[in-house]
């Protein structure tokens, strides 16, 4: 999936860029040769092993849902987690598809999910005359409340399916959701920033009976040399 791609290029190209500077130090000349490093390496590797290549090949081909389950995963992942704006919802977020592959990739999951999945089917059509996917937001409440919870004293694996199946659910669309980048923007997540640092506060220090040494403090917490490179002496010692 996307996600999966964006964050293993991002591992390979930290990896790659440390190895290209390991090989050509500060040399600029070099810059060209790390570049091409890094792009041959994401083509080949993809920050993953050969044998990982195969196994997720592999698990991309399969199919564990059919076309109608899908569509009940769609509607049930709505419900979990209703689209917002501007962003959207599970669906612009891939969360169906995240799914079916967690379903693949962890094996033991997919009695739960298809179990679950007959069983909301099957309790839509023995209330109200139709499958889950069609059912109005209500009825489709009405099914889901009575297992949105489970109870806490005892072992979930020891409860049945049904709630097995939507704390599964639940859990995996909030995952899905949130991993991906409709559900990263929705929160409004920028990453790291840079910011101003201006030491330990003194009253902090204070309390611990410390102190900066003001000639440390003259070269290392003045904000307006943010921008000088730190120079040492063959001692060690900071000039500025």
């Amino acid at each position: 999936m996307d996600r999966r791609k964006s964050i293993q290029t991002m591992i390979l190209g930290a990896g790659a860029g440390a190895a290209g500077l390991a090989l050509h130090g500060c040399n600029t000349d070099g810059s060209t040769q790390t570049e091409e490093a890094i792009a041959k390496s994401t083509e080949t590797y993809f920050g993953r092993t050969p044998e990982e290549l195969e196994r997720l090949a592999k698990l991309n081909a399969e199919q564990l849902f059919n076309a109608h389950e899908m569509e009940t995963i769609s509607a049930l992942s709505t419900v979990i987690l209703p689209p917002k704006e501007p962003h959207g919802g599970p669906i612009e977020a891939g969360v169906p598809e995240f799914i079916e592959f967690m379903g693949k990739d962890v094996p033991k999951l997919q009695t739960t999910l298809l179990g679950g999945l007959m069983w909301l089917d099957h309790k839509s059509n023995t209330e109200y005359g139709t499958e889950f996917k069609a059912a109005t937001l209500e009825q489709q409440k009405a099914i889901l409340d009575p297992i949105a919870f489970h109870d806490m004293e005892v072992p979930l694996d020891q409860q049945a399916l049904e709630i097995q199946f939507f704390y599964l659910m639940r859990g995996l669309t909030l995952t899905g959701y949130y991993t991906s980048k409709v559900g990263i923007a929705d929160l409004g997540y920028k990453g790291n920033q840079p910011n101003v640092w201006d030491g330990v506060p003194e009253d902090v220090l204070a309390q611990h009976g410390m102190a900066y040494d003001p000639e440390w403090i003259a070269k290392c917490v003045d904000q307006s040399q943010r921008g000088v490179i730190a120079e040492w002496d063959e001692k060690g010692n900071l000039l500025t």
